[in-house]
């Protein structure tokens, strides 16, 4: 299959399944409000490196997360009933995507990160639609955790986490699917597979499935605005 080439004044995607064996399907285009909340709603998302063209991505399989398949391990069992840590959902939106920028910088030997300024600009604009969301994770006072991602319908694409202290990412990560699967949300999108997400649930399914997901969840409303406000009352 060819990675397609958008063009900027044209807001559209060519459908999903026709993304490359690598899950590639174009490349161009930009990161404006309308175009990111289309790419989400069309199953696609945006992954590439400072100084290269925005690539749009729709990996087969995807790995997700349903609800009610989330694992909490024993070992974890402790940090909520000693309440070691205390959360908050929208409070610090950008710090949270700073942190993740960077630890995945940290990652790749200081050599930057997926996390550009222009995504970072991006997601802020989209988190200030009630869009794009952050869970805070604190433990006297100072942020030690947090994850990040993008809601539609009943459907929540997380996009990265990160832990300055043990356990802080995955207990973030817990608390937000507890409070997820309250408000009736079918799926998270964790976009790839990893050791971490798999030992909390996350499975691979086809992408001819995930679309189907995405096709149904158009006729769902969105929950936007500040979910600190909504969500932890």
């Amino acid at each position: 299959m060819p990675v397609f080439r958008l063009i900027d004044e044209e807001l559209n995607f060519p459908p999903a399944e026709l993304a490359d064996h690598y899950g590639r399907l174009a490349v161009g285009g930009d990161l404006s409000s309308e175009r990111l909340l289309l790419a989400y709603r069309s199953g696609l998302f945006p992954w590439y490196n400072e100084g290269e063209p925005i690539v749009w991505w729709s990996p087969d399989p995807r790995f997700v997360l349903f609800p009610e398949n989330l694992k909490v391990a024993k070992s974890m069992r402790p940090i909520f009933n000693q309440q070691k840590f205390d959360y908050t959902f929208d409070q610090e939106f950008e710090s949270v995507m700073l942190a993740c920028r960077e630890l995945r910088a940290v990652e790749k030997g200081g050599d930057g990160s997926w996390i550009t300024d222009e995504m970072l600009a991006g997601y802020v604009r989209l988190h200030e639609l009630g869009y794009a969301h952050s869970v805070e994770v604190w433990q006297d006072k100072k942020l030690v955790g947090g994850l990040y991602g993008i809601s539609l319908g009943k459907v929540f694409f997380g996009e990265s986490m990160f832990a300055y202290v043990s356990n802080a990412s995955k207990a973030g990560f817990i608390t937000l699917v507890r409070i997820l699967t309250a408000q009736g949300f079918w799926l998270i999108d964790c976009q790839q597979e990893t050791r971490h997400l798999q030992s909390l649930g996350g499975c691979s399914i086809p992408r001819h499935l995930f679309l189907e997901i995405m096709e149904k969840n158009e006729k769902e409303e969105t929950l936007i605005g500040n979910w600190g406000e909504q969500l932890m009352r």
